[in-house]
């Protein structure tokens, strides 16, 4: 068992509470899309004392998932498994004997957090560098296996280290930056083996020292005519009205965010496509990605392929903005995933291009 960095992991001074668990529980509630579906088995982590009671309840099932704040899944059917529900608290600025020397600080954040409320506890300690990813929904923990980004900004770049376990030996491993073999989207925990990882805690690194990342054009925009360069306060402001005014609240309309990767392709490809389509928009491939790749927006295919607003049912694609698949009520996972299908196929047949769903899909297929 390898050391956790940094003195991780909370100290034993009072009695974990009970272990939840739920037999056929219901997932409407768990999931951001909102779509009814049931688990054989749920297992409510609150506190790392209670994993080895957590891990030993989740075994014996053919199939097992990790659950965080529901905002990345879309559960295609009922689970015939167990899910382990991530709901650990906890957030910390680390006391580190060898201060950064650019004055940034190391922060230690536990798995269940919901990421929002950790960009907004930085901003409040006075630590930039989280503000490009604001109102990004789900857990932190979710957020780094993901590795979201948003507005010129990936967390890997703000990343130091974390602590998982791995769910089959129980070994508790210390990961770093080069261990988690970040990329477009993705880290080792995405790729084929790393699911038996539950992630526990991370390290960020923030602080006074970050600068602000204005390469997003419509963040840089608004700033453009600002004399001083923006604080961390206004960045997280301008990010939270350019979220609002595109993307639907899953509290009001159920959805996932962006449904599709934008597509990292050759930049020939990219650039003979772009003398095809006038106007398509051609960006840096992103991390883990070379020089001679260039990332499309997905939302601009789908638009320009007609999807923008339209309705099968109660599955359908948000109509101010077309890489974003929404539940106008009561759509199953089934119907919702049925019509990103035929989206997918439709991009393919013009484009020669094929979109790949950025949730997981949990369920039967």
């Amino acid at each position: 068992m390898n050391p956790a960095p940094h003195g991780a992991g909370p100290a034993p001074f009072t009695v974990p509470p009970p272990l939840r668990i739920i037999e056929n529980a219901p997932l409407q509630r768990l999931n951001t899309f909102g779509v009814s579906a049931r688990a054989r088995r749920l297992v409510v982590l609150e506190d790392e004392r209670q994993l080895p009671e957590a891990i030993e309840a989740t075994r014996g099932f053919h199939a097992r998932c990790i659950l965080g704040g529901g905002s990345n899944v879309l559960f295609a059917s009922d689970f015939d498994g167990a899910i382990l529900l991530v709901r650990t608290r906890g957030r910390a600025r680390i006391e580190d004997p060898s201060p950064q020397a650019d004055g940034c600080s190391l922060v230690r954040v536990q798995a269940g957090e919901p990421w929002d409320d950790t960009v907004q506890w930085s901003l409040a300690q006075g630590l930039a560098g989280l503000e490009n990813l604001a109102m990004i929904p789900g857990s932190t923990g979710a957020a780094v296996i993901q590795n979201i980004g948003a507005y010129g900004l990936e967390i890997c770049e703000r990343f130091d280290s974390l602590r998982a376990i791995d769910l089959d030996s129980g070994e508790i491993r210390h990961f770093t930056q080069a261990d988690c073999g970040f990329g477009y989207r993705d880290s080792v925990f995405k790729r084929p083996g790393g699911e038996r990882w539950l992630v526990l805690e991370l390290v960020l690194r923030v602080g006074v020292g970050l600068g602000p990342v204005l390469s997003y054009g419509e963040l840089r925009a608004r700033f453009a005519d600002q004399a001083a360069s923006p604080s961390a306060i206004e960045i997280d402001r301008a990010v939270r009205e350019i979220r609002s005014s595109k993307l639907p609240d899953p509290a009001v309309l159920g959805n996932a965010g962006s449904f599709f990767k934008n597509p990292v392709v050759g930049r020939a490809q990219a650039e003979e496509l772009a003398l095809r389509e006038p106007g398509l928009p051609i960006y840096p491939a992103g991390s883990g990605s070379g020089t001679d790749q260039a990332k499309l927006s997905a939302g601009w295919l789908i638009d320009r392929c007609g999807w923008k607003g339209v309705r099968n049912g109660d599955a359908g694609v948000h109509a101010a903005h077309a890489l974003v698949l929404v539940n106008h009520g009561s759509a199953s996972g089934r119907e919702l995933l049925d019509l990103a299908g035929l989206i997918r196929d439709s991009v393919h047949g013009r484009f020669g291009i094929w979109l790949e769903p950025e949730p997981v899909i949990v369920g039967r297929l």
